[in-house]
């Protein structure tokens, strides 16, 4: 019998092109090569609402992780922190 191993949860961030936050941390997870869905709050009609009801504020970015936290406007270190404690990086 050949057992199938489940995918593991993707990350989500949700931005905007214009938020410098949004763009620092998009650009971290590029060059840490972290595997995320990116939900462009300008481009996907209810990701900005979506946003919200996660977080609770109009602030961006937001990062979604599968263990289902989240950061608003992290720094690069909180990510880093965060991405190391899931096994995402070493």
């Amino acid at each position: 019998m050949t057992e199938t191993i489940a995918p593991a949860a993707r990350i989500t961030m949700y931005g905007a092109q214009w938020c410098g936050d949004c763009r620092r941390s998009k650009s971290l997870l590029d060059r840490l090569e972290v595997d995320y869905d990116y939900v462009d709050l300008l481009l996907v009609e209810d990701g900005a609402d979506r946003a919200r009801a996660i977080s609770g504020r109009t602030n961006i970015p937001v990062i979604v992780f599968p263990d289902d936290t989240h950061m608003v406007e992290p720094s690069d270190a909180e990510v880093r922190t965060k991405l190391v404690a899931l096994g995402r990086i070493s």
